[in-house]
């Protein structure tokens, strides 16, 4: 097997040509913190994106920031930190989750896996805020999309369609994002011991109401049980950001839409970004095994429903983020696949994607959620117009 270290776009480029040129398929991967989601690899040589690296552009009175595929997400965010500024859509680190180190991400991979978290609901996915790229594509051309101010659209569409590709459509080899100023502080509203349903009608109501929740996610007992902390039981966790003074009037809102006095717990400045921190990375369930994870993403008021109907046929664990329209599943078993997507077909719809499981497992099931036919149609002349020979990363969406 042959790996290609490019430090380099020129470099990036002569090594998808030769893969073409030899009809050589490639795994596309970085620091490989999110390489055991999707389909096993079905190639003999790799491009590893991890040595290029580094900050190309930052100008933080324009809210842009370029960067090279491979640099480091926490290098990243490190840097805008000490600017006050920040990637707002909130990447999860899926590395402790699949038994890998924290902090391996590449700004790369986060566009390819199109991350997000806990401010989805507020601030969108990686998606929402590229603004331009750099890319080889498997019939081995460099090309360009996009820009590096907010206002340009040009190739917008072409850059976003790089998100949640997966490595299947180009090599990035540089990317601009749009970056935004970090809260200069935030406080968490904890609301104890409801059950799936009641938590998530509390959650829409703060979701409806003027506090601006930033983020809205429910840990039954035994979830919260494995975040620090938290008080004993479950916990329904509001978050609020802001301005100091704006923070504590919102947060005393949300107080008296729901009737609490200020004895109500409540969870302020790094105690509380590490709470969402553990709530992005899926904390609860990163023990170390190869138990199957689920993402499911569905309409709020269907996925305890769907919990709720999963549990009456097997075991699983279960939290929620995104206000409820995010459930996070453990599975006891692995032979579940066909249930769980059964189940989210009969309760309207939605989004089952296998994050976490054995080689053989994912071998076996479609990691990502099957596509409708016409979507399906559409994906196939994409792959076919950027990648006719199937050369980059092929067979890992399925």
């Amino acid at each position: 097997m042959t790996t290609f270290t490019p430090t380099s776009a020129e470099e990036v480029l002569s090594a998808v040509q030769w893969a073409v040129s030899e009809s050589a398929p490639l795994e596309i991967l970085g620091h490989g913190s999110k390489r055991g989601i999707g389909r096993p690899p079905q190639t003999g040589h790799a491009l590893d994106l991890s040595s290029l690296t580094g900050v190309t552009l930052y100008e933080p009175e324009e809210l842009v920031l370029s960067a090279r595929a491979g640099t480091p997400l926490a290098e990243i965010e490190n840097l805008l930190a000490q600017n006050g500024q920040e990637l707002a859509f909130e990447p999860m680190d899926y590395g402790p989750l699949l038994g890998g180190q924290q902090g391996r991400g590449t700004i790369g991979g986060a566009l390819s896996a199109n991350l997000s978290g806990p401010r989805r609901i507020k601030a969108g996915a990686a998606r929402d805020h590229i603004l331009g790229i750099t890319a080889v594509s498997g019939r081995g051309e460099a090309f360009k999309a996009g820009g590096r101010v907010v206002k340009n659209v040009t190739g917008y569409d072409l850059s976003k369609a790089m998100a949640g590709s997966w490595g299947t459509l180009a090599a990035v080899t540089d990317v601009t994002f749009k970056v935004l100023p970090g809260a200069e502080t935030e406080t968490t509203l904890v609301l104890s011991g409801l059950l799936d349903d009641a938590a998530v009608a509390a959650m829409a109501v703060a979701m409806g109401s003027s506090a601006e929740v930033s983020g809205a996610a429910h840990l039954p007992e035994t979830a919260s049980a494995r975040i620090d902390g938290l008080p004993k039981g479950a916990a329904t966790v509001l978050r609020v950001e802001g301005f100091g003074p704006s923070v504590a009037y919102r947060i005393n809102h949300l107080k008296q839409a729901f009737g609490l006095g200020a004895e109500a717990v409540t969870i302020s400045a790094e105690a509380s970004k590490r709470l969402w921190r553990a709530i992005r990375d899926c904390a609860p369930f990163a023990d170390g095994t190869e138990k199957p994870v689920w993402r499911v993403s569905m309409a709020p008021n269907e996925a305890h429903r769907l919990v709720m109907a999963l549990r009456m046929q097997t075991a699983a664990d279960a939290f929620y983020d995104w206000a409820g329209g995010l459930a996070w599943l453990r599975m006891e078993h692995e032979s579940e696949a066909e249930l769980l997507r059964g189940l989210v077909k009969k309760l309207g719809g939605g989004y089952a994607t296998l994050v976490r499981a054995s080689a053989p497992q994912r071998a076996a099931n479609a990691v990502f959620e099957p596509q409708p036919a016409a979507l399906a149609a559409l994906s196939a002349r994409l792959k076919a117009e950027f990648d006719p020979q199937n050369i980059l990363n092929p067979g890992r969406m399925g």
